[in-house]
């Protein structure tokens, strides 16, 4: 690692963790965001993460992206930008790692359906049941619930987007646990994992929508940042067809917005007059940002891929049939909570909200595979559409 900027978060500063560990120090030489980021990547939420929705539901292709290679692409795009800008790189990678540990099966289709599920019981937010996840649901440890992450993890889990002034339930009970200081911003660790998160969405989901035809390079092209791209990758390589092309535009595009951002940040930290991570905090804006012009293209290709890839009819198809599952098996295990697993049942909350709240985290902890499953088997047979 680099040696560290002073707005940096350094693991001998950290506010520490909910419960006390002692004898942590004889487990080996880590310091407490290594620990954070390793135990993250131990937990079963990560592992289930690798059958869940990133773009294509479900997918039988070995080659599409799923939640779980999508967050260690995010991470490994998160650690250059902080070496980049002398931040701490472990606690960026933790919470690159963990960011969409949150996610129900079907991603954003599945939190809608729950979304839906919880009205009028406070919701349910992707971002709020990563936080419960990790402090609540996720019990290794023999003395209390949760992964006992630092309180800087804690923070940057909850609002690396952001401040956040009016958080939903699961997020207000963990800001009332440890006191996350929602009304501020976060390190610049987390911020950078929040653009690190754009830059490899934006990106990866141009390969994964090309590799299924849903996306040509000439649609593409109509988008300003693309077009750039391809022409340059055919300039310098005008003896190779179109395919072999199409990653060299991607990686293009990636470095392209890395290094926007990178120089950006470091200008406006130098204009902020920031010192410290407090500095960072109380900065009253966000200090990790692209360039006017690279933020204008940035938006111009999310709305291409919302109108061409998010919304196309088979995605849209996939979307339906998904939350026909997440309402079929809400609406199956409140009506009859017997048919939910033994430890799942043996802790069934009696009252409202609590009750359906409980039956969203057993439904939200789901691979997609296992959703399918369990409705075939709770709910009843289902036909499921081209790209499920």
């Amino acid at each position: 690692m680099t040696a560290l900027a002073p707005w940096a978060s350094r693991p001998e500063r950290s506010r520490g963790r909910l419960h006390a560990e002692p004898g942590a120090a004889e487990r080996g030489p880590r310091d407490a965001f290594q620990r954070d980021r390793d135990r993250v990547i131990h937990s079963i939420s990560f592992r289930r993460l690798r059958h869940k929705t990133q773009v294509f539901m479900a997918p039988d292709g070995d080659h599409f992206r799923v939640r779980l290679t999508h967050s260690i692409e995010v991470a490994q795009i998160g650690r250059t930008i902080a070496r980049a800008l002398g931040l701490n790189e472990d606690l960026t990678e933790a919470l690159c790692l963990a960011h969409d540990i949150g996610h129900p099966p079907f991603g954003h289709a599945g939190e809608a359906a729950l979304e839906r599920a919880l009205a009028g019981k406070g919701g349910f937010d992707h971002n709020g049941h990563t936080l419960r996840t990790l402090m609540t649901l996720e019990s290794p440890y023999p003395r209390y619930a949760g992964l006992n992450l630092t309180w800087e993890t804690l923070e940057g889990l909850a609002k690396h987007n952001g401040p956040i002034p009016a958080p939903e339930w699961a997020l207000a009970e963990a800001d009332a646990a440890a006191r996350l200081e929602l009304g501020s911003y976060a390190s610049l660790e987390a911020q950078v994992a929040a653009l690190a998160d754009d830059i490899a969405y934006d990106n990866h989901d141009i390969d994964d929508g090309l590799r299924a035809g849903l996306l040509t390079i000439n649609q593409l092209c109509d988008v300003p940042l693309v077009a750039r791209g391809w022409a340059s990758a055919r300039g310098a390589f005008a003896d190779l067809g179109d395919d072999r092309l199409h990653g060299e535009v991607i990686r293009s595009q990636i470095g392209a917005m890395v290094n926007d951002l990178i120089a950006e940040t470091t200008g406006r930290i130098a204009a902020s007059g920031v010192r410290s991570v407090d500095d960072v905090r109380a900065a009253g804006r966000a200090l990790v940002g692209f360039s006017d012009a690279m933020a204008a293209d940035e938006r111009q290709l999310k709305a291409f891929m919302y109108a061409n890839l998010y919304h196309h009819p088979r995605q849209l198809a996939a979307a339906a049939a998904a939350d026909h599952v997440i309402d079929g098996l809400f609406m199956a295990y409140h009506a009859d909570p017997a048919l939910l697993p033994e430890e799942w049942r043996v802790r069934l909350p009696d009252a409202e909200p609590q009750l359906s709240r409980h039956i969203a985290d057993f439904i939200a902890g789901m691979t997609d595979r296992y959703a399918v499953s369990r409705y075939r088997e709770v709910v009843g047979p289902i036909d499921l559409p081209e790209g499920f």
